[in-house]
């Protein structure tokens, strides 16, 4: 998976070897610690996690900005409203 370039400010996660539920969960707790407005970024290579994390954000009121699926590999960029 080639990465995609991240902004200087956005946080990383790289939660690979995780499987469902942890990549949400982990997600949903660095998303509850950052300031309003701001971005994290995960990877995971759990193949559920592209479906999990985006239903944990619709969830808990968090963005799901973008996913870049590679075979079984996810990164997804997400944000905490303001």
């Amino acid at each position: 998976m080639t990465p995609e370039p991240r902004a200087a400010d956005r946080e990383f996660h790289d939660l690979q070897g995780l499987k469902c539920p942890l990549p949400a969960l982990m997600a949903r707790r660095a998303l509850s610690h950052a300031k309003p407005g701001a971005e994290i970024e995960i990877a995971t290579d759990d193949p559920m996690a592209p479906i999990d994390v985006p239903h944990m954000c619709r969830q808990e009121g968090y963005e799901t900005l973008s996913i870049i699926r590679d075979g079984d590999r996810a990164r997804m960029v997400l944000r905490k409203p303001r």
